[in-house]
């Protein structure tokens, strides 16, 4: 009787092991469409000696601010596209483990049990009665036999897309993290120019004050009165529209932090020491396009998409379909296992494609096509990643540089509005060039403060482009 039982499962575990031959191309990676070295120039500074690259460092060294970094892990624990990403991520799990299911056989066991009462006429000796059955059996029903390969490419696509879902949420973190970031100092620089804003009207208000009063006295002319005036009006107009700048900048990081931000957690002004990175060394552009988790995802659906074409060719082929089972039956419950009341069938079909009308050379077309389509975007991907890294990097070769020209300007315009002040109340000048020093200090302060900012948004920026923040 073992022997009977174990010749039908022999047979569809010997069919099962000689399968799951795939017929996919085998990949290959596509080479890189950028040059072996970052842009070399005037914009550019000479790379930094040996340093531990941004994309291993993870965001709790690199940015050092207190505020920030409570702020930052606030978003990871409530922004909703990282949550978004995540949960592709596990769809994306138990879409594989589905496929991966395919390919070993689904066992189950059954059992029944029928009581049939039979007509008198309709029974052979004329006598009907009540008749029972008892029946329980293990089977494999419909397994298909990947003997070309279609369910294991299938399979390997559907890891490919996992995998791909997984570098999507190391980008969207990353992305999150520069996000919270520029939010924070955005909001800081904007309190900064609503403060110098303030302090501006204050002064204004003193300058008209005097300007009123030399008037009234008959010392200045109404001319004198009404530029003062003109002054006071335009830090007015500034503070209404930077206190509105502030409500939204806070109204942004609210929304990419997911939840309410704590009043204690708001920075007070832009921060000077948002990192103790003081130089950057992007190292080669491969070393960092393969640690960039966005070109990583393109890869991912490129060989997903490789791994799709082997399923369009083994759809040319025959598939093989075995349903087999094993059991007992009889009409006594006592009696049921029996050697005499074993049962086995053994049924396995063949489909063998004869005509579909071009169906099948039709989706091997559409899945090189896209694979075709996987590689440009994944080249595209590499370029775009090169792209932004120059770019981040030559604004890093010379902001400092701004930066230190923009104080002295700011600087030189404080002393150049300190004397025509005094020019213009020993009646050497007119109010019209304290009016203007007044003008180009306020800007060249506005400046420094949007030069500032760009600074610490630029080392955010590098930090990010060069894969940093995943971690």
């Amino acid at each position: 009787m073992t022997r009977t039982i174990a010749r039908p499962l022999a047979l569809a575990a010997f069919l099962f092991l000689g399968g799951c031959a795939s017929m996919a191309p085998k990949y290959t990676q596509p080479a890189a469409p950028v040059p072996n070295n970052w842009p070399a120039g005037p914009s550019y500074k000479a790379e930094a000696a040996a340093q531990k690259p941004l994309a291993e460092i993870p965001w709790q060294e690199f940015f050092v601010e207190p505020q920030l970094q409570k702020l930052i892990g606030l978003a990871l624990d409530n922004n909703r596209d990282l949550k978004v990403a995540v949960l592709n991520m596990d769809r994306y799990r138990a879409l594989y483990q589905i496929r991966r299911a395919d390919l070993l056989p689904t066992v189950t066991g059954d059992g029944a049990f029928a009581v049939r009462k039979t007509a008198d006429d309709l029974a052979q000796n004329g006598n009907g009665g009540v008749g029972h059955s008892y029946n329980v059996s293990v089977g494999i029903s419909s397994y298909e036999l990947d003997l070309f390969g279609r369910i294991r490419s299938l399979k390997d696509q559907a890891l490919e897309q996992y995998l791909a879902t997984e570098q999507a949420r190391r980008s969207v973190q990353i992305t999150l993290v520069s996000q919270v970031a520029n939010a924070y100092l955005t909001l800081g620089s904007d309190l900064e120019r609503l403060q110098l804003a303030k302090d501006t009207l204050a002064n204004q208000q003193e300058s008209y004050r005097l300007s009123k009063s030399r008037f009234e006295a008959g010392v200045s002319s109404a001319l004198d009165l009404q530029q003062a005036q003109t002054s006071v009006d335009s830090a007015r107009v500034d503070i209404a529209r930077y206190t509105t700048q502030v409500a939204q900048d806070l109204n942004a990081l609210v929304l990419v932090v997911g939840s309410d931000v704590p009043q204690d957690l708001l920075p007070k002004s832009l921060t000077g020491a948002l990192t103790a990175v003081k130089d950057v060394a992007p190292g080669l552009p491969s070393d960092v396009l393969l640690s960039r988790p966005d070109i990583l995802q393109a890869e991912f659906n490129l060989k997903g998409a490789n791994a799709n074409i082997g399923a369009a060719r083994a759809a040319f082929f025959p598939r093989i379909a075995l349903t087999t089972s094993v059991g007992f039956g009889s009409d006594q419950l006592v009696s049921l296992f029996k050697g005499g009341n074993l049962a086995w069938s053994f049924a396995p079909s063949i489909s063998v494609p004869i005509f579909e009308g071009g169906r099948n050379k039709a989706n091997l077309d559409v899945a090189k096509v896209d694979r075709d389509i996987a590689v440009a975007q994944y080249e595209k991907a590499i370029q775009i990643a090169f792209r932004e890294v120059a770019d981040a990097l030559a604004q890093r070769g010379t902001i400092d540089e701004q930066v230190a020209a923009q104080q002295s300007l700011t600087g030189a315009t404080a002393e150049t509005f300190r004397l025509s002040q005094a020019r213009y109340q020993s009646g050497v000048d007119s109010y019209l060039n304290v009016l203007d020093a007044q003008r180009s200090l306020y800007a060249a302060q506005q400046s420094l403060i949007t030069t500032r900012l760009a600074r610490l948004n630029n080392m955010v920026t590098l930090y990010k482009v060069l894969g940093g923040g995943s971690k």
